[in-house]
C-alpha cells in the first residue's frame, strides 16, 4: 500500500566494492587530525607522470548543490559527467561490468587525472558505494563475515575521506564542503558520531571560497552553537553571504528572522516578505519553504505589506506541492476536500494532494486518507475498510492521537481488521496518554458512550478541518523555521 517517498535520500547502487583497493604504491594517506595546510612532502597522487597542476580557487567557487532539509545529512552532490563512465572506455561490454570492476577502473582513472573535480567525484562515488555495502545481520555463525564487511566499508570510507582531505587542503571548495558534510553526519569520524568541531571550520573555509551551501551550513552552526559558539550576528553574516549567491534556504531563514525579529534582527514584516519572495523565486525540492510561508501570509494577509489573495495562495501551495513539500500538499488536500480558499470541492484533487503528503509520512494526510477510504469516492477511490485501517495505523505511528483512537475503535468493532480487544485497549491507552478524551472514556467504559455500529463507523473520525489533535504536534502547517 505504501510506496517510497518521492524525495528519497538514497542513491542507486549496483553492488559491493572490491576486496582489494590499492596496491602498495597507490595507497592514500589515512585521514588524521585536520590542520588544512599544504603537506610537507610532494604528493605522488597529484604528480603521477606530470608536474603538479595549478588551478584557481575561483574556478571551483560554485560547488555542486547539496543541501540538507529536515536532517543534518544532505544528499550527495550531483555528480558530473564522470559518473557516466564514458571516460573509462571499457568497450561494448560496459553494461556488463561488475560494481567491483567499475570501482577499480574509477580508481585508476582518478589516479591518472590532474583534475580535482574528477578526483572529488570519485571520492563522492566511494562514499555512496560505502552506504550500499551490505552488512549481514549479526548471528553466532557469521561474526567473521560481519567483521569483514564492516572492515571493507570502513576502509572505503577511509580512502574517500583521505582523498577529500587532500583536496580540501589544496583549497577545493566542493571537497571542503562535502568533507564537512560527512563529519557533521558521522561519516569518517570516531565511532561514527557527528563531529561539528571538525565540520564547522571546513564549512567556513568553503564559504570563504564562495560555496553557497557551505555559507548556509556555517550559518546554521553559528545559530545553534554546533562546533562553535552560538553567535546570531555571525549566523546572519553567513546567511547573507549565501543569500547573495541566491541560496533559497539562506534567503528563507533571513525572511523568517525579519518577520519574527529573530537572530538579533528588528521585526520588519516588509523586509521579511522581500526575502521570502526572493527565496520563492529560487525554490528547490530541498528548500520549498518560502512558497509555503508566502501562501500562508497571502491567506491571512499582512497589514500594509500583503493583501489577502486566495487564488495566489493556492497557486503557491501547488508549486510547493509539486516540489514534494508535504505540508503544502496536505493544505491543498484540505482545500479541495472542504471547498476552502475558493477551491471547488474536488475528491480527485483532494485525494491526489493528500497522497503526495501521505507518501512522505505526513500523519494528518494519512488520517485524511483513512476518511476517504471509509466512504470511497465513485470513479475516483474505491471504498475499503482495510485501507482505511492501514492508513489510520500509519497516522498513529506518526504520533497522531485521534488516529490512535480510531485504530482502537476499528480493532474494537472489527472494521478493516479482525476484532482484537487487547490491541484496541493498547491504542486507546496511547491516545489517552496524549490527551484524547474519547479514548479516556473508552478506557473507563463510560455507559454514556455507546459503542457505534459498523454502519456508523465514520463518526469515529471527528475530522474537523484545522482542528488540533491534542498531541502537542506542530499543527496543520507543520513548518519549521530552521533547516539543516
Amino acid at each position: 500500500m505504501y510506496t517510497e517517498s518521492r524525495r528519497s535520500q538514497s542513491h542507486p547502487r549496483t553492488g559491493p566494492p572490491p576486496q582489494q583497493y590499492l596496491n602498495d604504491e597507490q595507497e592514500y594517506d589515512e585521514p588524521g587530525d585536520e590542520q588544512y595546510s599544504e603537506p610537507e612532502e610532494p604528493d605522488d597522487f597529484y604528480q603521477r607522470n606530470a608536474a603538479p597542476s595549478s588551478y584557481s580557487v575561483d574556478a571551483y567557487a560554485q560547488g555542486p548543490h547539496s543541501v540538507a532539509t529536515q536532517s543534518n545529512r544532505g544528499p550527495s552532490p550531483t555528480p558530473g559527467p564522470l559518473l557516466d563512465h564514458s571516460h573509462l572506455r571499457p568497450g561494448n561490454q560496459a553494461s556488463l561490468l561488475s560494481h567491483e570492476r567499475t570501482l577499480e577502473l574509477y580508481r585508476a582513472n582518478a589516479k591518472k587525472t590532474q583534475d580535482p573535480d574528477l578526483q572529488f567525484e570519485f571520492a563522492v562515488f566511494m562514499i555512496d558505494a560505502s552506504k550500499s555495502l551490505p552488512i549481514p545481520a549479526s548471528e553466532p555463525g557469521n561474526l567473521l563475515e560481519v567483521e569483514r564487511a564492516t572492515e571493507k566499508r570502513e576502509e572505503l570510507i577511509r580512502e574517500a575521506t583521505g582523498l577529500l582531505k587532500r583536496l580540501a587542503d589544496r583549497g577545493h571548495p566542493a571537497s571542503q564542503y562535502f568533507l564537512a558534510d560527512c563529519y557533521s553526519n558521522g561519516i569518517g569520524t570516531v565511532k561514527n558520531k557527528q563531529d561539528f568541531d571538525r565540520a564547522y571550520p571546513l564549512f567556513v573555509l568553503a564559504a570563504k571560497h564562495g560555496h553557497p551551501d557551505a555559507a548556509y551550513r556555517a550559518g546554521t552552526c553559528c545559530e545553534n552553537g554546533w562546533g562553535c559558539r552560538r553567535e546570531s550576528a555571525k549566523a546572519i553574516q553567513f546567511f547573507r553571504k549565501a543569500a547573495a549567491a541566491l541560496h533559497p534556504g539562506a534567503m528563507y531563514r533571513l525572511g523568517i528572522a525579519e518577520l519574527n525579529g529573530e537572530l538579533g534582527q528588528s521585526k520588519s514584516p516588509k523586509e521579511g516578505v522581500k526575502w521570502l519572495k526572493r527565496s520563492a523565486e529560487h525554490a528547490t525540492a530541498e528548500f520549498p519553504h518560502a512558497l509555503h510561508e508566502l501562501a500562508l501570509l497571502h491567506e491571512r494577509g499582512v497589514d500594509n505589506v500583503l493583501f489577502v489573495d486566495y487564488e495566489y495562495s493556492t497557486e503557491l501551495l501547488a508549486q510547493a506541492a509539486e516540489l514534494g513539500y508535504a505540508p503544502s500538499a496536505y493544505r491543498l488536500g484540505e482545500c479541495y476536500e472542504y471547498g476552502k480558499m475558493g477551491c471547488p470541492q474536488d475528491p480527485a484533487l483532494s485525494i491526489h494532494y493528500y497522497n503526495i503528503a501521505a507518501q512522505q509520512n505526513h500523519r494528518d494526510a494519512c488520517f485524511a486518507l483513512t476518511a476517504w477510504y471509509l466512504v470511497g469516492s465513485p470513479g475516483v477511490l474505491p471504498q475499503s475498510d482495510t485501507e482505511a485501517f492501514l492508513w489510520a495505523q500509519k497516522a498513529a505511528e506518526g504520533g497522531l492521537a485521534k488516529a490512535m483512537y480510531a485504530c482502537g475503535y476499528f480493532l474494537e468493532v472489527g472494521i478493516g481488521t479482525q476484532a482484537n480487544a487487547r490491541e484496541s485497549q493498547a491504542y486507546y491507552k496511547r491516545s489517552a496518554d496524549l490527551g484524547d478524551k474519547r479514548a479516556m472514556q473508552r478506557l473507563r467504559g463510560a455507559p454514556t458512550q455507546p459503542l457505534l455500529s459498523p454502519g456508523d463507523r465514520h463518526a469515529v473520525l471527528h475530522r474537523t478541518p484545522g482542528a488540533d489533535d491534542g498531541a502537542g504536534g506542530k499543527g496543520k502547517d507543520g513548518k519549521d523555521c530552521i533547516i539543516m
